[in-house]
């Protein structure tokens, strides 16, 4: 990994910098250093403002489909080197290689989604009257500011600049601290293909994000990332009134009925969870509501498929679990296990007793089941943001829905019922923004985002684009 993680800093302008205060980048799964990052000081943002307002002037001369041909050159780029940037993502979060791999085609196949969408972006025309044309039409905020979270570096820093590039924006990326790596390693082949100054790829500290979310001159802010962060930002942008999305945090319900076979509800169950991203994931089904005929089976089932997981190195083929990003998300998740079993929870399956020396100076937890959870305790009540699932028993569908809506989140929902009618007036119940009957996984084109304190817009299709761009009417008379 050596000649990988040989990085030249953050991508300003068209040029890197490697100044500024020293952050340590860690292996999860080793706990030593794996790369030395700087946090870029104020004067170079600023400068990446300044390239910015430059470039994208020129940038929104270009007509979208000449745009589109520009990003779906960085596609090829990240298919050529897919393996290098997944490596990264491996060693730099924990994520095994196989999920890397595959995240990183996710984003592909959804960037080029966007370029395929382009024709839908036109100007309408209509005229009641001689003499008379009233246009409506998109017009780039600017300058966008994109704040990523740490789970999956390349394929937010990919995926989640095609939208404002196609709307003629510039973009300023700013990664997690945490998890900067695979998209400095990728500002290295951006220069050969967009002009100087229409990307940014930066590593900063919540300061640095402070800053760019207060600047007079970003007009358009997205991000994905916690709650308590997602409102902070919403609340430093408000006072100039500048435009923001966020994708936030998750505590969703996974609903299964009577009707349902058990492995069937495993099967969504595990696929949900995404134990091979260890669960650092804010769509999986963390609260497992099961009707009491099922609870037994369901669990027996879920057990000897969760205990055949085999936990390793991320970068090991045949690992199904790496270790969580950080030393802080280890003690937090391990805190949230902890307080659960003192509440009365049982610790069904898991937890972070890890016998093989070969990990013990990793941050390894083994995908965990809570079970005989109830609704008042905090593990059913806040995002863990790890491999941890909280069983709870239902008898009555009133409850069940009221239960599944009493937390402060709304981003995704699972239903799993072979009865259609049961499952569709269910669907329109749960006070979520995404919902999954029978299935988990994302549907290309289907607009993602939350409801309540999981977020503000949607993602992942057509209306994420024209988000990127601001409506102008003109209307003239001759």
């Amino acid at each position: 990994m050596e000649n990988e993680l040989n990085l030249k800093g953050s991508y300003v302008d068209g040029k890197w910098f490697d100044e500024g205060k020293s952050l340590s980048i860690i292996n999860p799964a080793t706990g030593q250093v794996l790369s030395e990052v700087k946090i870029v000081p104020k004067n170079i943002l600023d400068q990446a403002i300044a390239g910015a307002k430059k470039a994208q002037k020129e940038w929104a001369k270009i007509n979208i489909k000449d745009r589109a041909k520009k990003i779906l050159q960085l596609c090829d780029i990240a298919e050529k080197n897919l393996e290098t940037y997944a490596k990264i993502d491996c060693y730099n979060v924990g994520n095994t290689i196989r999920f890397a791999r595959n995240d990183i085609k996710s984003a592909i196949k959804n960037v080029k989604y966007f370029c395929d969408q382009v024709d839908e972006i036109k100007d309408e025309t209509f005229s009641n009257k001689i003499n008379h044309s009233n246009i409506t039409k998109y017009q780039p905020y600017g300058i966008v500011l994109k704040i990523n979270a740490f789970n999956r570096p390349f394929r937010w820093c990919l995926e989640k600049l095609a939208a404002p590039l196609l709307m003629g924006n510039a973009i300023i990326i700013k990664n997690s601290e945490q998890a900067p790596l695979s998209a400095l390693k990728f500002s290295e082949v951006i220069k050969d293909v967009l002009p100087d100054g229409l990307v940014s790829i930066i590593c900063g500290d919540h300061e640095v994000g402070d800053y760019l979310v207060r600047h007079p001159d970003i007009g358009r802010i997205a991000g994905i990332c916690s709650v308590e962060t997602g409102i902070k930002i919403n609340e430093a942008a408000s006072s100039l009134l500048k435009k923001v999305s966020l994708e936030l945090g998750g505590k969703n319900p996974l609903i299964a009925f009577s009707d349902a076979d058990p492995e069937k509800i495993v099967e969504v169950t595990l696929k949900g969870m995404r134990f091979d991203a260890k669960g650092e994931s804010c769509t999986s089904p963390t609260r497992v509501f099961i009707h009491k005929s099922l609870k037994k089976k369901y669990l027996e089932i879920l057990k000897e498929k969760i205990e055949k997981l085999k936990i390793g190195l991320p970068w090991e083929e045949a690992t199904d679990v790496g270790p969580v990003v950080s030393k802080k998300q280890y003690d937090r998740i391990k805190s949230y296990i902890d307080g659960a079993i003192q509440e009365g929870a049982e610790l069904y399956t898991g937890g972070y007793d890890i016998k093989d020396q070969k990990l013990k100076d990793g941050f390894f937890i083994k995908p965990t089941v809570l079970n005989n959870v109830t609704q008042n305790m905090t593990v059913a009540n806040e995002e863990i943001f790890g491999p941890v699932v909280s069983v709870l028993e239902w008898d009555d569908e009133e409850e069940v829905i009221k239960m599944a809506n009493s937390v402060k989140y709304g981003l995704t929902g699972y239903i799993v019922t072979n009865d259609m009618d049961k499952a569709k007036n269910v669907a329109d119940q749960i006070e979520s923004g995404y919902i999954w009957v029978n299935a988990a996984g994302r549907y290309p084109g289907a607009p993602f985002g939350g409801w309540k304190l999981s977020g503000i817009g949607v993602e992942e299709c057509l209306d994420e684009m024209k988000s990127y761009g601001r409506i102008k009417n003109i209307n003239m008379e001759w």
